[in-house]
């Protein structure tokens, strides 16, 4: 965790996925460099955890319970979010899930499930708060996509999908909204120590070192640092890009 600063103060931010991981991190790094952090996913248990973390820290954090594959959950937390707190002047959109399976066995139901979630979900949400940030003038949308969704990877092709679409989503959005000051931008992560990395044995983990030139998997902290530094007054000649965040495991 970095030092409590003022970069982000008197901003909003809606994080989601927020409730561990990736996400959770990214929470803990705005609060920490000032803004006030909307805390959204389906655990409102965790979120309150988060929230209380946040808290303890000297930061500011609400709660907003969203399942990011429910149009009519997206629609709500964002009206939520802006009665509660006023505006949303930077969004995450971190939640994400993943039904690995070879294409040839992949079941309908596990391309749409990940497609609806993480690209579909983003979309709804991003359109949402696009409002917000007009109004303002001033918006932040950093999308977390993945490394796959730039090489693609065997027994993920709804996945890798879906993190792609969000880089060429994210492009166009970019080119939308550089006139009324909202930038877009896109993080993509290698391979990062979190519950969805957990479930990899030793040999697979050890099959994925050789591949980073860096020789180790990344942190949370590491991605939630980028998504800061794109959040911020830093960035505000960045838009449309896609930041690898990978080790060097991919070099574009």
């Amino acid at each position: 965790m970095t030092e409590r600063t003022t970069e982000l103060a008197n901003k909003i931010a809606l994080v989601t996925g927020a409730s561990q991981g990736i996400g959770r991190a990214c929470a803990l790094t705005l609060a920490v460099q000032g803004a006030t952090v909307a805390l959204a996913a389906r655990n409102e248990e965790k979120l309150r955890a988060v929230a209380e973390e946040i808290a303890a820290g000297g930061g500011q954090a609400e709660v907003f319970v969203l399942d990011i594959s429910s149009e009519a959950s997206i629609k709500d937390t964002a009206k939520a979010v802006i009665a509660k707190l006023g505006r949303i002047d930077i969004l995450v959109n971190n939640a994400g899930i993943t039904r690995d399976m070879l294409l040839l066995r992949m079941k309908r139901a596990d391309w749409d499930d990940v497609i609806a979630t993480n690209l579909t979900g983003t979309f709804l949400l991003t359109q949402a708060v696009l409002s917000s940030m007009m109004k303002s003038r001033w918006g932040r949308i950093i999308n977390i996509s993945s490394v796959v969704g730039e090489t693609g990877q065997a027994g993920q092709a709804n996945y890798a999908a879906s993190k792609a679409g969000l880089i060429g989503f994210t492009k166009s959005l970019a080119r939308e909204m550089a006139s009324r000051n909202v930038t877009a931008n896109v993080v993509a992560p290698g391979m990062i120590e979190t519950a969805m990395t957990a479930v990899l044995d030793e040999k697979q983990k050890a099959a994925m070192m050789q591949i980073i030139p860096l020789g180790r998997a990344g942190t949370d902290q590491d991605i939630a640092n980028a998504v800061a530094f794109l959040a911020s007054e830093k960035a505000s000649y960045i838009t449309g890009h896609t930041l690898d965040v990978n080790g060097g495991m991919h070099m574009a």
